[in-house]
């Protein structure tokens, strides 16, 4: 019988490790503070092991499944952890270079080693996929139109504060990520972006009231027109993935761009932590606030000017007794993507969320649970 192993019982973490170990009584949760493990899940749960990479090579059988919910510099050490032992592995974290590389190992031993698999990315690319799929089946579909696809995303608070921004967890990565250049496709040709606050723009989201905010592209958004299924031969006039957030943020961080702007080496990277630290103190979400998480993900064929097909996946999600909306989205899908391998239904190799047909809709049946909001728009019929 496989074993699962959850590794790493952060904020983002508890709800899908949760709605697992009711499924799976036998699973281990391994952290490096069994304290703070067993004050999350110790209510249903004794299986808690301090982490360990010898404790955890020593207890992985073939056939098992383990789970990284830990920082991305983990994912590839306990995925190669997975390839000795004859082992499964799931996280919810981008597919690095050094992670891909493991592929055909995975592939020649018959292996899982799924990623991708929580909110952005995670859902957003089920959306994309069931997009695709349903453009193709249309009567619409046409395999010289114009093709423009977007997908935003954003967790925002509920209600709003001044900063426009409020933290669920440390401000280190979002104040990194405002350092990282971004690539997409606008009016048919490849646009780069040095910093976010170059290319910010605004987005009607429709939500069940249509509502406004700032969105700009995020990371390297063309490799994912090959993962999405695109016909190579599609005309695409624009493809962006990219991040939502608040009207008014820009304004309210523009001191926050100009000092990171400046920051370079060791030195810089110290002001980011001490930054950071302050963030958290001035704009973490007090006990019990709900917070907010809207994607949108949308498919648009245009000929001669005109929409032929333009359908958008729309969500917007609260936080509630059951945990932030960020984590609920996060890590139930994760929790979903790990019975998936269990039933042989995820195929063996480096591989991200998935696009069958039967997966897709029990993602979407399972996100429809936890949103306050989920429809499919379609534009052409408004």
């Amino acid at each position: 019988m496989s074993n699962i192993h959850w590794v790493g019982t952060g904020l983002s973490a508890i709800p899908g490790l949760r709605r697992l170990i009711a499924r799976h009584p036998d699973l281990t949760v391994w952290n490096r503070s069994t304290a703070k493990a067993s004050a999350a899940i110790g209510d249903i749960t004794e299986r808690i092991r301090a982490f360990s990479m010898d404790d955890i090579a020593a207890s992985l059988a073939p056939g098992d499944v383990l789970i990284s919910m830990l920082p991305g510099d983990w994912h590839v050490p306990l995925a190669e952890l997975c390839l000795t032992k004859g082992a499964n592995f799931v996280s919810s974290s981008y597919i690095a270079p050094e992670m891909q590389a493991l592929d055909q190992r995975a592939n020649a031993a018959g292996l899982c080693l799924v990623n991708e698999v929580g909110l952005d990315p995670g859902i957003d690319h089920v959306m994309a996929h069931w997009l695709v799929a349903d453009y193709r089946a249309s009567k619409a579909y046409d395999p010289i139109a114009d093709i423009s696809f977007i997908s935003y995303c954003g967790g925002v608070p509920k209600y709003e504060n001044p900063f426009r921004y409020k933290f669920s967890w440390s401000p280190l990565g979002v104040l990194k990520a405002l350092k990282s250049p971004s690539r997409s496709i606008a009016d048919h040709k490849e646009l780069k972006v040095a910093r976010p606050w170059d290319a910010i723009s605004h987005y009607l989201a429709p939500l069940a009231n249509d509502e406004d905010f700032e969105v700009y592209p995020n990371r390297d958004s063309i490799p994912f027109i090959k993962e999405y299924g695109f016909d190579p031969a599609w005309p695409v006039k624009q493809f962006v993935r990219g991040t939502l957030r608040l009207n008014g943020w820009s304004k309210s961080w523009a001191g926050v761009f100009a000092e990171v702007e400046t920051l370079k080496g060791e030195a810089g990277d110290a002001r980011l932590v001490e930054m950071s630290k302050q963030f958290w103190s001035d704009n973490a979400y007090e006990e019990g606030e709900p917070d907010r998480v809207i994607l949108c993900v949308s498919l648009k064929a245009e000929k001669d000017g005109h929409a032929i097909y333009h359908k958008t996946w729309s969500m917007d999600a609260f936080g509630n007794e059951n945990g932030t909306a960020m984590a609920q989205l996060v890590s139930i899908p994760v929790s979903l993507a790990v019975e998936a391998v269990l039933a042989g239904e995820i195929p063996a190799g480096v591989s991200a969320a998935p696009s069958s047909p039967e997966l897709v809709k029990r993602w979407m049946d399972t996100v429809g649970g936890i949103a306050q909001h989920l429809e499919i728009v379609d534009h052409t019929a408004r």
